[in-house]
């Protein structure tokens, strides 16, 4: 088994359910446990300033997919619940999941980067992150205490 991260965001469609539904569809992943949540965090929106705040968690999972057969999951999910994929990005979303880590693997395809290619400059990923996973650290050795604390997390608020 693998422990894998990911980030989960919402801010369209009732931001709570959309995310409460895909904690459940996560935890019915074929060869998946959900392991761990972090607390809900309401954060302003990351690009365009015109959308509303996003629900912002993180989830630790153990599994025996490949990155890619989890990413496929993942997306199916995202589908499901109303995700449009558009050519713009950081735009409002009824569902937004993203691998953060997997394990301590670090991969760079066509359909995936891990660990997440920006996941440094989110304070709206770490801090979740850090609430499940205190002692983590990054595949390169990174301290994610002391990456998240490079960061201004002030605006980050308890849903």
């Amino acid at each position: 088994m693998t422990r894998v991260y990911l980030a989960l965001g919402s801010n369209l469609a009732d931001p709570l359910h959309q995310v409460q539904s895909a904690l459940d569809a996560l935890a019915a992943i074929p060869a998946t446990t959900r392991v761990a949540t972090s607390s809900l965090y309401r954060t302003p929106p990351y690009g365009p300033p015109n959308q509303p705040d996003y629900l912002n968690a993180a989830v630790a999972l153990e599994t025996t997919l490949s990155p890619e057969a989890l990413l496929d999951h993942t997306q199916r999910i995202e589908l499901e619940q109303g995700r449009v994929r558009k050519d713009h990005r950081w735009g409002p979303r009824t569902l937004d999941l993203d691998i953060m880590l997997f394990g301590s693997l670090t991969l760079a395809s066509e359909r995936l980067t891990v660990p997440h290619y920006d996941m440094h400059n989110r304070a709206f990923m770490l801090l979740p992150l850090l609430e499940i996973a205190p002692d983590l650290r990054l595949p390169d050795g990174t301290a994610l205490a002391a990456l998240l604390a490079t960061l201004d997390s002030s605006s980050i608020r308890r849903w």
